[in-house]
């Protein structure tokens, strides 16, 4: 009769499906660590240990998550599991930015729709609708970062829109205000003509934009004699004319991208240390910057011949340009006078253009500081513009014209043919300033604003700035380069918004002296207010209340409210100071990690820098991450038209959030990321992988026992050599994970799942694993590695996989083991495991077994086997190899029935003689040999496996 030894196999046996499902099984995870309140056990776990502490930067309140959340949340959520797992106690407060224009222009735009007008909207009416609108979306992204598996204190997470968050951003602004720092200035600020307010830096994108170019001349003039009154500037000694070259006939030649400033002309630039030429085209003379004459006419069409020097390096060092007047290229465009001034200027230069400047004071910072350090009092600057982009109606010609319509345009362009000064038109594409909001281009605009003052010589912020930057870590290092060149070179922060929705800034204003009313005693009743009743405090605010029993009281009606809001970079980067220093949250500041996308060195990393600095004397962090942007998989940025948009929900409904999370590691973060369905698809292949490898470690595991654990000294040399590999990517990964290079160790991982274990320890295992005797040393050792595989393996995926990696757990802990995978820590990693010496050896066993394979390789290609175990090659190997060969079974080791082994002196090379193994194929573990039929109770058997089932 024949018997069937199939039920005497130790066949793989698990719950862990071979399929992850993850679309349906991720949401159960999220209900079991509802259920066991794994958020509430994890805040609490390691209380009184070192804090880790990664300030979360708020994503605004306004749509669904885009893929760049995604890996932002993920990357952090990544980290913190990593620190928690190390014994580190962390507390993660996600956040919300929740005021400012986005959220204002949506309900702008409702407005709109409905044929409403917002200024009929009472104000806190307004300011109502755009709180319920942030609320709302804060409790739609909240749902979709938990679906990311996102961990942290759901519950209780921070927006800038609470009163108490409300309230200490007013005590920030106070700080600013009492030290002298905030001050209201008149300068030109990026200002958005659509929205009608002033941006930020880090609000401003650049687009290419097709503008109109003009060279336009300004017709020159030389004084008789000075002449105060023409001017409006006093010359007192009397001046020796020497420049008879100089008169009537001659134009200075300008050129701009921006012909709609022409109106608000105040002067014209050059710079005295550039040599100018003055040329001749067909009888009009102009004054050209020499080195700018050639690409200039080759622009203008103008031809060598058509063209002459008359005069070659003029040195405007050597000519009184005081006596120099400029007739106005729009000529009665302008209602205050027509003659203009040449003034110098640094900024001037010869490298495109013409060598001179058209100056609007009002509309550019060089063209503003210029007019302030040089013109006279009695020198204004043109105001030409109302704040939504039209000119002013006392601009004669182009009242109530919009600057970026094509009809202005034009009717500037005529104006300038009727007084013969436009040379020449033409477009011209170049970069150029867009609200990153409303995508549509900026202007410079001088206007009044509130500003903080970063070079005060009693509060040098930005001098403190800078050191701060020096003491703060940065990943990729290339960072700290980046945000100090931004932090050296930018102007006194803005911080007064023209709208609606935000934390006011809650100043008042002396109308007799124009100066800010600065007491301690009245900010700390006004932030009391704002913290029983929120921002709109400021809106219902009775000054002459605020200030009674005062010693302002009697002046009360000389007082004014601002009526400005805060720019929300302030909001943002005030966060520190009441989320890390918020004692009921058990955090601390400063944070050990900020981390954003790179794009951050000019918005969030630098608001938080320049806040703290400015109140804390230090920078809010000890170190600061950046991680580049999402691209499709032609490394293109992602837009709806193109149709090469990347979701997260969509990739969650698909593949899962593990998928997700893989992708963020498998990535070099610190450059842009690139994702699309092929890259999806690749990790979606990868993750089946490292699933499998679970798969088979939990199957080889089923019914372990640790009373079956071989002692390390007892094991074969492979299972020390595994462990030694564990070792090595124990430590590995500590390395990795402390600088967040997570995509070193995790592609390091994956390769020791698929080389090292599948193909190779799994490979040769499975035999002993399968077949041998449940108390046999050897499988005892197997499994013993296969529990240590098991623990390392989960612990280093739960950062990432933390949905697989809780499905794993939770299919192979035994009682007394954590109640999740994410509340445990490192496991023990014995010193005895690491073996040095034992690489090399190894490495050349793998030679001998991969030189085997290739010989078994041929034999199969030509039918003469089927597998590796109907071969019982010889092999000769170098003498040299006999220490590395001694105590190892290379059958065994290269899947073969037998192997017969010899040594050659002098020999060099690994050479393989195919033979066939000789005997039966054992029915129960398959190899061949003579054994089998030698056991009458067992004749299809070997006599392993006979003693085995016997």
């Amino acid at each position: 009769m024949t018997h069937d030894y199939k039920t005497t196999v130790f066949l793989p046996q698990t719950d862990f499906a071979m399929r992850g499902n993850l679309p349906q099984k991720e949401p159960e995870i999220l209900a079991f660590w509802e259920r066991i309140g794994l958020y509430e056990k994890l805040h609490t776990l390691h209380i009184g240990a070192e804090k880790f502490v990664l300030h979360d930067g708020p994503p605004y309140a306004n749509g669904n998550l885009h893929i760049g959340h995604a890996l932002n949340k993920i990357l952090k959520d990544i980290i913190n599991r990593y620190q928690r797992s190390t014994g580190k106690q962390v507390s993660y407060v996600p956040g919300w930015d929740c005021h400012g224009l986005p959220i204002e222009w949506k309900i702008e735009e409702e407005y709109r729709a409905s044929k409403k007008n917002k200024d009929d909207v009472p104000v806190l009416e307004f300011r109502e609708q755009c709180r319920q609108y942030a609320a709302k979306w804060v409790e739609i992204q909240k749902e979709e970062f938990k679906r990311l598996g996102i961990d942290g204190n759901w519950q209780q997470p921070y927006t800038t829109m609470t009163h108490a968050a409300e309230a200490q951003i007013v005590r920030e602004l106070h700080q600013f205000l009492m030290n002298d720092t905030l001050y209201q200035g008149f300068k030109p600020v990026m200002w958005s003509v659509v929205e009608q307010t002033a941006l930020a830096e880090a609000e401003v994108e650049y687009q290419d934009k097709v503008s109109t170019e003009v060279y336009v001349k300004f017709k020159l003039g030389i004084f008789a004699k000075p002449d105060a009154a023409s001017v409006g500037l006093a010359w007192n000694a009397p001046i020796d004319y020497s420049f008879n070259w100089l008169n009537n006939d001659v134009s200075l030649l300008i050129w701009t991208t921006t012909p709609w400033t022409l109106p608000a002309n105040a002067a014209v630039a050059f710079n005295p240390a550039i040599p100018y030429a003055l040329i001749n085209v067909k009888g009009e003379r102009f004054l050209i910057a020499q080195n700018l004459v050639v690409q200039t006419m080759q622009k203008l069409q103008i031809s060598e011949e058509n063209y002459s020097f008359e005069k070659r390096n003029i040195n405007f060092q050597e000519i009184d340009v005081r006596r120099i007047f400029l007739k106005h290229a729009l000529s009665h465009a302008n209602a205050d006078g027509q003659l203009r001034k040449l003034h110098p200027a640094d900024f001037v230069t010869d490298t495109d253009g013409t060598g001179f400047v058209h100056i609007a004071p009002a509309h550019g910072e060089d063209d503003f500081l210029l007019a302030k350090q040089q013109f006279e009092t009695r020198y204004d600057f043109p105001q030409i513009l109302n704040k939504d982009g039209t000119y002013k109606d006392t601009v004669p010609d182009f009242a109530g014209m919009h600057i970026f319509k094509d009809t202005t345009t034009q009717a500037i362009l005529d104006k300038l043919r009727e007084n013969n000064a436009l040379l020449y038109s033409g477009t011209f594409t170049h970069s150029y300033p867009h609200s990153w909001r409303s995508k549509k281009p900026l202007i410079y605009l001088a206007t009044p604003q509130w500003f903080i003052g970063l070079d005060k010589e009693q509060h040098p912020i930005r001098t403190k700035a800078l050191t701060a930057i020096e003491h703060t870590t940065f990943y990729p290092p290339q960072g700290k380069n980046r945000i100090r060149a931004m932090v050296e070179g930018r102007p006194d922060w803005c911080v007064s918004r023209q709208r609606a929705w935000g934390v006011p800034i809650m100043v008042l204003v002396d109308s007799r002296t124009n100066q800010p009313l600065r007491d301690a005693a009245i900010n700390a009743r006004i932030a009391a207010g704002v913290e029983a009743h929120g921002a709109d405090y400021w809106y219902t605010l009775n000054i002459n209340e605020l200030l009674a029993d005062t010693p302002y009281a009697a002046d009360a009606k000389h007082y004014e409210k601002v009526s400005d809001i805060l720019d929300v970079w302030f909001d943002s980067g005030s966060t520190h100071s009441f989320v890390l220093e918020d004692p009921s949250r058990n955090l601390q500041s400063p944070a050990d990690l900020y981390l954003e996308g790179s794009d951050q060195h000019r918005g969030w990393f630098q608001s938080s820098l320049l806040e703290s600095v400015g109140t804390r004397g230090r920078a809010p962090y000890k170190a600061v991450l950046t991680h580049g942007f999402c691209l499709d998989e032609q490394g293109r940025k992602m837009s709806k038209s193109l149709g090469n948009v990347t979701a997260p929900q969509e990739v969650i409904s698909k593949y899962g959030a593990d998928i997700l999370r893989l992708w963020v590691v498998g990535a070099d973060y610190y450059e842009d990321l690139r994702i699309g369905k092929n890259i999806l698809e690749q990790n979606a292949d990868l993750y089946r992988r490292l699933r499998n490898t679970l798969r088979y470690i939990l199957g080889g595991l089923h019914g372990y026992s640790p009373t079956e654990a071989v002692p390390h000294a007892d094991m074969p040399a492979l299972e020390q050599y595994i462990l030694h590999r564990v070792h090595g990517l124990a430590e590995h990964y500590r390395a990795c994970a402390t600088t967040y290079a997570f995509s070193a160790f995790y592609h390091e991982l994956h390769a020791f799942c698929a080389g090292d274990l599948s193909a190779f320890y799994f490979d040769i295992r499975k035999d002993s694993l399968y077949c041998d005797a449940a108390d046999d040393p050897k499988r005892r050792a197997c499994r013993t590695v296969l529990q240590v595989l098991f623990e390392w393996l989960t612990y280093w995926l739960s950062p990432v996989l933390c949905f697989t990696a809780e499905e794993a757990w939770q299919a192979g802990r035994t009682d007394g083991d954590a109640e999740s995978v994410h509340l445990r820590t490192s496991p023990d990693l014995p010193v005895v495991w690491r073996q040095p010496g034992i690489e090399s050896r190894w490495e050349r066993l793998r030679d001998i077994r991969r030189a085997v394979n290739v010989t078994l390789e041929a034999a199969r290609a030509d039918k003469t086997i089927g597998a590796s175990l109907q071969a019982s090659p010889k092999v000769t190997l170098p003498a040299s190899d006999r220490a590395v060969i001694t105590g190892i079974d290379l059958a065994e080791l290269c899947i073969t029935s037998g192997v017969t082994l010899d040594f050659a002196e002098g020999a060099e090379d690994i050479t393989v003689t195919f033979t066939l193994a000789s005997g039966e194929k054992c029915q129960r573990c398959w190899k061949v040999t003579p054994e089998v039929g030698q056991d009458a109770k067992h004749p299809v058997l070997c006599g392993r496996c006979t003693r085995v089932v016997g």
